[in-house]
């Protein structure tokens, strides 16, 4: 239970977080590139609808690719990345109420606490190397700028938005 992250607090439901599973997570993230990377907001139903789209008629046209050499990279990419998932999506689940104003990271060391604007940029990572982290975890927090990239905030233990 201690890779348990518990997202409570002045939200309509509390969750729990289970940073293990993460990894089969396609909102999950590359650290090592995602703070260099330039990112527009964009609808993500929108562009879900695009890429099925676009896959669906290139099935009609040209008929089912097997995708055997995009399974070994992505493999290989699963087993040695450093990956981080953003916290936005937990965040909105949990519907912080009208009144939550901040969001404090409970760690070993202390607390970050951050605006709910800040803690929806932010991203919590679970991964090194392609191995959970174990020393530094369950998980770390970064700041959506990457200002912290190098030095994120280890070992979350528990989120409360007040």
């Amino acid at each position: 239970m201690e890779s348990i992250i518990t997202l409570t607090g002045n939200v309509a439901y509390p969750i729990t977080l289970d940073p293990g599973v993460w990894i089969f997570d396609d909102r999950k993230v590359d650290l090592n590139t995602y703070f260099e990377e330039t990112r527009d907001s964009v609808d993500e139903l929108e562009e879900y609808t695009k890429a099925v789209s676009k896959h669906w008629d290139q099935e009609i046209k040209e008929g089912a690719r097997m995708p055997e050499e995009r399974k070994v990279s992505k493999k290989e990419a699963l087993l040695n990345g450093t990956f981080g998932i953003p916290f936005y999506p937990f965040l909105q689940n949990a519907e912080p109420r009208a009144d939550a104003r901040k969001v404090i990271f409970s760690t070993v060391e202390g607390e970050i606490e951050l605006t709910l604007e800040e803690a929806s940029n932010a991203v919590i990572g679970f991964s090194r190397n392609g191995k959970p982290l174990a020393g530094d975890g369950p998980a770390t927090l970064y700041y959506g700028d990457g200002s912290n990239k190098d030095n994120p905030f280890k070992n979350i233990k528990r989120i409360i938005v007040e």
